[in-house]
């Protein structure tokens, strides 16, 4: 059985924009709003409180997510604590294609490793984007969630792997976020089992020119943000959504599917910016969210 910290630990996380047109469920970049969560071992029972996002709808009890997280890393680490007191103050939109349900779940990895004493040790950076993505079900989100900046992550013979890199200060992401939403598991069952050759070569290569585009020539971005493998597909789901894309497109402005949808992830610069954000149709609300640079962070309280 490990030892726990009595004091509580507050832990920030990034909101994330998966997929960044053709890289599907590999690519992910992190972006500056955040959850913040703090959680204390306590003598019994469960307690969670949640404000701002999904404070009226998200369970109280073992049934969430993040405590789910939770429960899964402590039994990696050893055992559970007797008690546990959960406060969450959720920014990021849920089921809107920012990595909500991926900040819940790396927020629970790193608060659990940092209760623990000797946390850090046992479950290192590797460990834990391992855990987060066995939980999440596929890497990109918490990648990018636990690392910041540009993550690129894949599976190999050695496990889960991820290389990190920074950001064009010329990339100024924003993100259009209409009031409905969208399920993960219902837009992923749109997906067909086979592609045509041609569009997973075009995918290849404009995922090439993507890691290329957002680090050093950021003018390749409109070409390099081109999909041909998921954003179609996907379209019946969320036609608002996919005009917007075609729109901004069309406009010259890079633009994708933040994740599985609805929001819209544009590709602006510092000078375009307020052009780009004076965009958002009527209802949306325009986030111009810079690039995190720092990913999950125990923070003081």
């Amino acid at each position: 059985m490990p030892s726990f910290r009595a004091a509580p630990v507050r832990v920030r996380v990034p909101a994330t924009s998966a997929n960044l047109g053709p890289a599907f469920d590999s690519a992910g970049l992190a972006l500056s709003l955040y959850d913040d969560v703090v959680v204390r071992v306590a003598d019994s029972g469960l307690v969670v409180d949640i404000a701002g996002e999904g404070a009226d709808t998200l369970p109280r009890d073992k049934r969430h997510l993040l405590v789910k997280a939770l429960r899964a890393t402590f039994d990696r680490l050893g055992g559970q604590p007797r008690g546990l007191e959960v406060v969450c103050a959720n920014r990021i939109p849920q089921s809107r294609g920012l990595g909500s349900s991926s900040a819940a779940i790396v927020a629970a990895v790193v608060a659990a490793r940092a209760l623990v004493l000797g946390g850090e040790e046992d479950l290192d950076g590797e460990a834990a984007l391992a855990l987060a993505t066995e939980i999440e079900g596929h890497p990109d989100n918490v990648a990018a969630c636990l690392y910041g900046g540009l993550t690129f992550a894949w599976t190999g013979s050695g496990g889960v792997r991820v290389h990190r890199v920074d950001v064009h200060p010329q990339v100024a992401p924003v993100a259009f976020v209409p009031t409905n939403k969208a399920s993960t598991k219902k837009v992923r069952g749109l997906l067909p089992e086979v592609v045509p050759h041609a569009d997973a070569a075009a995918n290849s290569a404009r995922t090439a020119l993507l890691a290329l585009g957002l680090t050093r020539s950021p003018e390749l971005l409109l070409d390099a943000t081109e999909d041909r493998l998921h954003q179609s597909y996907r379209a019946t789901a969320m036609p608002r959504s996919a005009a917007l894309v075609e729109r901004l497109r069309g406009d010259g402005v890079p633009a994708v599917i933040s994740g599985a949808g609805p929001t819209v992830l544009a590709l602006a610069t510092p000078t375009t910016i307020e052009d780009v954000v004076g965009r958002a149709p009527r209802g949306w609300e325009a986030l111009s969210l810079p690039v995190d640079a720092t990913g999950a962070a125990v923070v003081p309280l």
